[in-house]
């Protein structure tokens, strides 16, 4: 989700004001939208195209798999949340597939980084919207948000995803070898103001000053990574100037050239002098800026290179029956952990193993448990999964909701592993004890609400 704040705490409920620049800019239109801050935000979704579902709700009209709901259910509770069916994100954010649609140069095998990913928002919705052979690099450098982006990723199913947890800094040294580069910088969180009391609390200038100093490193950063011709998406939850414009306009004295975006007048997003404003009373979603910029020059596709590294052939193994195309795949060792990538991508993912902080260098696919080796969890919600490597087991919704909360199954005859199905959708897995399925769904990913 847009523009994440530099720090969170628990805080007393404050109240929905609007600093002085906002009420400067807007004029008589201030109080509109301080009248829409202090009402429930809109509940919204983006589903995910692969793993089709029967879809609800209205359509977020820049967002082909957005959707407005009419009332907040309660997500938690749903199997197709957890099964990666959709994600639940806020409506003014899905922009981010029309600042991808502009990126009309960029390659089919495109290397595509988001720099500050968690919890998945951006990534996701990139993964839905890049074709089979690019990569997706999520990378988030703050340790306690990690686990949500690599759940969220995995529970959304895309191939060739690889998470990073690098300072943005620190991918300099791989040289510029991106096509896009995502960057929803840390901010001060004005566009927030009506769905967080934590982000009305802390707004001030001492953090606008921060946040400022912040985007600008992350801004160098991505700029150095991104190869010539690349494309840079840009995006903040704030109206701060400094915070938006003026950062491309930085970006711009660079040689950054400005890409612009072509949307609906009727949608009620504000073109501004660099980059796209949304503003709560002008459009069902929340405040958030948006822009794209190109790297000038040419760019090119990564070129097919042999694998390298402590890599297996994924046709040599015995999961590797596992999968769907297993000749295309290689699967990367670490920690007792194999992963899987496509073979295209094998030297450039070890090149950012041997420079960086790699959470995940691809698909996780088996872990040793003893003297065997076990499917992951990730691998009964990819789409590299062969349907038929093991025999599914078809939950109706009470029993999916009992095998995520982590209860075995009874059973009258259950031997090996199976795996386990919502509405046609992989969760998890299962193993047969005779009288009864035990549990494999990852502890942390339980549901402890009753």
């Amino acid at each position: 989700m847009g523009g994440r704040r530099t720090h969170r705490q628990d805080h007393a409920s404050a109240p929905v004001e609007l600093p002085p620049h906002v009420r400067q800019v807007l004029g008589q239109e201030s109080e509109l939208l301080l009248e829409v801050l202090r009402m429930p935000p809109p509940v919204s979704i983006r589903y995910n195209p692969r793993k089709p579902v029967a879809t609800q709700g209205s359509p977020v009209p820049w967002c082909e798999q957005g959707r407005y709901l009419e009332a907040r259910p309660v997500f938690t509770l749903d199997p197709l949340l957890h099964a990666g069916a959709y994600y639940v994100q806020e409506a003014s954010s899905m922009l981010l597939e029309q600042a991808f649609r502009s990126c009309t140069a960029l390659p089919a095998d495109a290397v595509v980084l988001d720099l500050c990913a968690a919890p998945g928002g951006k990534a996701t919705h990139l993964a839905a919207l890049l074709p089979e052979p690019a990569l997706l690099i999520a990378n988030e450098p703050v340790r306690a948000r990690q686990a949500a982006l690599m759940e969220n990723l995995w529970k959304w199913g895309r191939p060739d995803v690889v998470i990073t947890g690098a300072e943005p800094a620190a991918f300099r040294s791989m040289g510029a070898f991106c096509d896009l580069v995502v960057v929803d910088a840390p901010c001060s969180g004005e566009g927030m103001f009506r769905k967080d009391p934590f982000a009305r609390a802390q707004w001030g200038p001492r953090l606008v000053e921060s946040c400022t100093v912040r985007q600008g490193e992350i801004l160098n950063a991505a700029w150095e990574v991104l190869r010539p011709g690349g494309y840079l998406i840009y995006s903040t939850c704030t109206w701060e100037t400094c915070e938006n414009e003026d950062q491309v306009s930085r970006m711009l004295a660079r040689g950054a050239e400005e890409v612009p975006l072509a949307l609906d007048p009727a949608w009620g997003v504000e073109q501004s002098s660099h980059g796209v404003r949304c503003y709560p009373h002008r459009l069902q979603g929340e405040g958030f800026f948006l822009a794209v910029i190109r790297k000038a020059g040419t760019s090119r596709g990564t070129e097919s290179t042999p694998p390298v590294g402590t890599v297996v052939e994924a046709k040599d193994t015995a999961f590797g029956k596992w999968l769907k195309a297993p000749e295309t795949v290689v699967l990367p060792l670490v920690q007792e952990m194999y992963y899987a990538v496509h073979r295209r991508w094998s030297k450039l993912v070890a090149g950012l193993a041997g420079s960086l902080p790699v959470l995940a260098p691809g698909i996780p696919v088996a872990r040793r448990k003893g003297q065997e080796w076990v499917p992951h969890a990730a691998l009964a919600l990819n789409g590299i999964l062969a349907p038929a490597a093991f025999p599914a087991l078809d939950l109706d919704p009470a029993e999916a909701l009992r095998y995520l909360h982590g209860e075995a199954l009874p059973v009258a005859d259950a031997h090996g592993i199976t795996w386990v199905r919502h509405q046609g959708l992989g969760l998890g897995w299962a193993n047969g004890a005779g009288n009864r399925w035990n549990n494999k769904w990852p502890a942390p990913w339980r549901i402890r609400m009753r």
